[in-house]
């Protein structure tokens, strides 16, 4: 795992963003096409506006996997990912292929098969992830399942969770936030070629040390990117405050 830490979020995104444009150039260059799996929320609100503009990515030839949604909301909802990734990528860059996770079915299991059936048919080249507060990897609250071999699975969001979407605005109230996601799973996810993680602001300080300074457990799930092979994390100087370790 490489660690680069940059002075502001601005930079952080930006540089982030720099290493993923080059990978999928690179790999539609030599393959004719791409496929990566992107995050959402707060903290990849510059990464996401700086890989958007970036010019020279053939994203008609691309394929993109949604990483996780939560279970029981409609697709125009305000916290909605597939709302988030509409607005901040999809219709900015117009992907080839976008599989989108089906949050308000009434059928979550159905819903998680169609999905793992897409996906197990495809490679990997480059995931997008950020850490939450807890240290989770997409909606992988702690203890993650590091061991199950489902590509997508339902989770249960734990209450620092609940209360991280809470408090980035995305909720009206605690209440508000659902109980349960379809997420991609921990081993779908170190199934990508590349990772770039891209973990911002000084709320997430306490998780990037437990994940990157600790043991690999699935008490800080994030920690598993210690483990692959081809894995870059970009933390800016108020999240990396507490690391003791930078590479």
């Amino acid at each position: 795992m490489n660690i680069e830490v940059l002075k502001t979020k601005a930079e952080c995104g930006a540089a982030a963003a720099d290493r993923g444009a080059a990978i999928l150039k690179e790999v539609i260059a030599a393959k004719g096409r791409a496929s990566f799996i992107v995050a959402t929320g707060a903290s990849q609100f510059d990464f996401m506006e700086s890989l958007t503009q970036t010019d020279g990515i053939a994203w008609h030839s691309t394929v993109m996997y949604h990483l996780d949604e939560y279970i029981g909301i409609t697709e125009d909802h305000p916290a909605s990912f597939r709302r988030y990734l509409k607005e901040r990528l999809v219709d900015l860059v117009q992907p080839g292929t976008v599989h989108f996770i089906r949050g308000e079915t009434a059928d979550p299991a159905t819903e998680c098969r169609r999905m793992n059936a897409i996906i197990s048919k495809d490679k990997i080249d480059v995931a997008f992830v950020g850490i939450g507060e807890n240290g989770h990897l997409a909606f992988n609250d702690p203890p993650a399942d590091f061991e199950t071999e489902q590509p997508f699975i339902i989770v249960e969001l734990d209450k620092a969770c609940r209360q991280q979407q809470y408090g980035e605005g995305w909720f009206a109230s605690l209440e508000d936030v659902p109980a349960t996601a379809i997420s991609m799973s921990i081993k779908q996810i170190m199934k990508s070629d590349t990772i770039i993680c891209t973990v911002p602001d000084e709320r997430k300080a306490r998780a990037v040390k437990q994940c990157f300074d600790g043991e690999v457990s699935p008490m800080h799930p994030a920690s598993i990117l210690r483990e692959h092979p081809d894995s870059f994390v970009y933390l800016d100087v108020d999240s990396a405050s507490l690391l003791s370790r930078t590479g």
